[in-house]
């Protein structure tokens, strides 16, 4: 497969990702992360990290409206529900895994 087909399928298939996420409200970032060790915040944060080593204008909140599909504090306040102890406890002991990609 040539570089460039390459890069339209793994574009199409981030697109479909986000495009996931936006639809699935109900399912909280602390959740993600416990389960995927990943989560809507780690996806802007390395939109934003791609677009600053590439030098191409993108601000923080240009990247999470891109995540979340509206200003951040919009979707926090539309779909964010406090963590309950059980997901919080769960989220403490998976820690470690968190975003490992994003730390190298």
């Amino acid at each position: 497969m040539d570089p460039a087909t390459r890069t339209e399928i793994e574009a199409a298939a981030f697109r479909a990702l986000v495009a996931h996420l936006q639809w699935r409200t109900d399912v909280q970032n602390i959740d993600l992360m416990t389960l995927a060790g990943f989560c809507r915040n780690c996806l802007w944060k390395w939109l934003k990290a791609a677009a600053d080593e590439r030098g191409a204008d993108l601000s923080k909140d240009e990247a999470q409206a891109w995540v979340y599909g509206m200003p951040y504090a919009d979707w926090k306040a539309r779909h964010q529900t406090a963590a309950t102890p059980a997901q919080q406890r769960a989220y403490e002991e998976t820690t470690p895994l968190h975003s490992a990609i994003s730390r190298g």
